[in-house]
């Protein structure tokens, strides 16, 4: 169906070549839908649904190894929309995993009423289909014990890409313009999809699943707020908020007492070594660096996404006159006192952030095995663990779960295109984080599309016409 000139071809092509590999069949059925209408900005968006289709033959658990394909109706008559076609629309892949939780597939029906974490309802769904994309979601599972901890969720949806290749013969759409999406934990999920293409790492768990034969590499990446770098996002936390020792959010309200400042400290104190050992450059080449208090280019780097989220939102008409941690003058924003604007976003987390001292943060959690349900990742938790019987994570399961690791590999293959945001007041990481994966990309010659929106908290799914236009503009 490759010709995709009729959709119909789906048909004639299954019947004759139905492949059962193990329990599950891994060969798509294209009769197997139902017909779905949403009115959607003055559009009745008609589409056929084909919902939870288990992507691998051996499932573990098949309320949430399951994928739900939407296609728009008019490829089934030969119709095009935005220009794309049956045989030429992108895929769009969005997760919905939120706190490496189990989740399931996102949904056509009723998907304007349920996502985004902390942010407006996500219309990424329906939007997409309005505007010609096939969409194809997988549920994932989860840090539940005993079949969900690091890194099931990444195999999963590693194992679904597969499925839409395998399939892409007989299906609508182009399996080699898949654009990943997620929020969050989500958003590490579609970094990770992106890094890690075909990497051995990840084959022995996908062959257990019994993963369809295709490779898993993805052509492009959209991320919000992506919760990466675990390993060293408790001193990136504290390097961004050392001096801020009220906290509101996750841990309650309160102030850090003497043996969380001491905490702070030594984290921070240890992310100079981190950055400058990653031989970061800039624009012109220069090295990025900090020095021992914390200060230097790199600094400067994350305050320059700063300052340009400033400009853009007043260039867009928003009021920042109140906000006196900005120089402005005659309508440019001319620096940022950084001091002051972390006081103006607050500290949300107490030290350290994710590797919690206790072993009972929602990360230690992730890193669990099936008979241990909370487990360290960091080095400096596992030293200081206050946990009973506290062990360590494996060092592999640690590796797989971080995109860091794997971009540039020369054993994966590494999206090429990258859409990157984090809002310029979200509190669940440190800027430093998603800034360096960012100047990561681009220092290995891939290509990124990085901001930090104005104002904006954990969330995602809020600028997606900025994001489909970035994905019609991609070759």
């Amino acid at each position: 169906m490759k010709s995709k000139n009729s959709i119909l071809s789906f048909c004639s092509f299954f019947l004759i070549s139905i492949a059962c590999i193990g329990q599950h069949s891994l060969t798509f059925d294209p009769l197997k839908y139902v017909v779905q209408t949403q009115e959607f900005q003055g559009k009745t968006v008609k589409v056929r649904s084909f919902e939870k289709i288990i992507y691998v033959a051996n499932p573990t658990d098949t309320t949430k190894q399951i994928l739900n394909i939407y296609v728009p109706e008019e490829y089934f008559n030969g119709g095009t929309i935005n220009g794309y076609t049956a045989s030429n629309a992108p895929i769009f892949f969005p997760n919905k995993v939120g706190g490496y939780m189990p989740a399931q597939p996102a949904t056509f029906i009723n998907a304007q009423g349920g996502g985004g974490m902390g942010g407006p309802p996500s219309q990424a769904v329906v939007m997409a289909l309005s505007k010609g994309f096939v969409v194809a979601s997988a549920g994932a599972r989860g840090k539940i014990s005993p079949i969900g901890k690091a890194p099931a969720g990444i195999v999963d949806l590693k194992a679904a890409v597969r499925y839409l290749k395998f399939n892409d013969k007989i299906m609508a759409g182009d399996a080699d313009k898949i654009i990943s999406n997620g929020t969050s934990a989500g958003g590490a999920m579609s970094t990770l999809l992106g890094a890690t293409g075909n990497h051995p790492d990840y084959e022995p768990y996908l062959k257990a699943l019994g993963a369809a034969n295709a490779t898993d590499d993805i052509f492009a990446v959209s991320a919000y707020c992506p919760i990466i770098n675990l390993e060293n996002a408790d001193m990136a936390y504290e390097w961004q908020f050392n001096q801020i020792h009220t906290f509101k959010g996750r841990g309650g309200e309160g102030t850090l007492n003497e043996a969380a400042t001491k905490v702070s400290d030594e984290l921070k104190k240890a992310f100079p070594q981190y950055v400058n050992g990653l031989n970061l450059k800039d624009n012109k080449g220069a090295k990025l660096v900090l020095d021992e208090s914390g200060e230097g280019n790199f600094k400067k780097l994350v305050k320059t996404y700063i300052v340009a989220s400033a400009q853009k939102a007043l260039d867009s008409g928003v009021d920042l006159s109140k906000h006196n941690f900005l120089k402005i003058e005659n309508r440019k924003v001319k620096s940022v006192d950084f001091d002051n604007y972390l006081v103006y976003m607050e500290r949300m987390k107490t030290p350290p952030a994710f590797d919690a001292l206790d072993n009972k943060s929602f990360e230690n959690n992730l890193f669990g095995t099936k008979t241990i349900e909370n487990q360290h990742f960091t080095a400096f938790s596992m030293q200081h663990s206050t946990a009973t019987n506290a062990s360590m994570a494996d060092k592999q399961q640690i590796k797989m779960m971080n995109p860091m690791n794997y971009i540039g590999d020369n054993t994966a293959k590494t999206s090429t295109h990258w859409r990157v945001r984090h809002g310029a007041k979200d509190r669940d990481t440190g800027f430093a984080v998603p800034v360096i994966l960012a100047t990561t990309l681009q220092n290995k010659g891939f290509k990124i599309d990085f901001a930090l929106p104005w104002d904006k908290p954990h969330s995602g799914d809020y600028d997606l016409e900025e994001l489909f236009d970035w994905i019609k503009e991609l070759k």
